[in-house]
């Protein structure tokens, strides 16, 4: 099957930066896309940033300009860097990988969420 890891996150002052990045690994076939979602305490889910495959970075617009994504496709790798941290970032940080099982042939789709990272901004 396919499993996605998450690491990095962790305590950082405002202002400061930290980097996530979310592993896949298994039967994959072909990626369709990688995003990020974050819930904070008290809060509804929201996404971050959605990225399909070939297509353009979907930034939420309270992260642009301080976020940026990257990705190694040769690992099935998305990163998240993030800078200028602020308070208002502290929640547990969410990555999917979506995309096709198989290795010789298509077994099926699969959209597999991270065990989630918990980011906490504060001084």
């Amino acid at each position: 099957q396919v499993q996605v890891v998450e690491s990095g996150g962790g305590l950082v002052q405002p202002g400061g930066s930290l980097n996530v990045s979310c592993a896949a690994s298994g039967r994959i076939l072909r990626i369709y896309g990688m995003g990020w979602d974050r819930q904070a305490p008290g809060k509804q889910r929201e996404s971050v940033v959605k990225w399909p495959t070939g297509g353009p970075v979907d930034l939420a617009n309270s992260v642009k300009g301080r976020f940026t994504v990257s990705r190694d496709d040769a690992k099935n790798t998305m990163y998240l860097q993030m800078n200028n941290l602020q308070p208002e970032d502290t929640a547990v940080y969410y990555c999917y990988i979506q995309g096709e099982r198989g290795t010789s042939g298509y077994e099926g789709d699969f959209k597999i969420w991270g065990q989630g990272t918990q980011v906490t901004v504060s001084s």
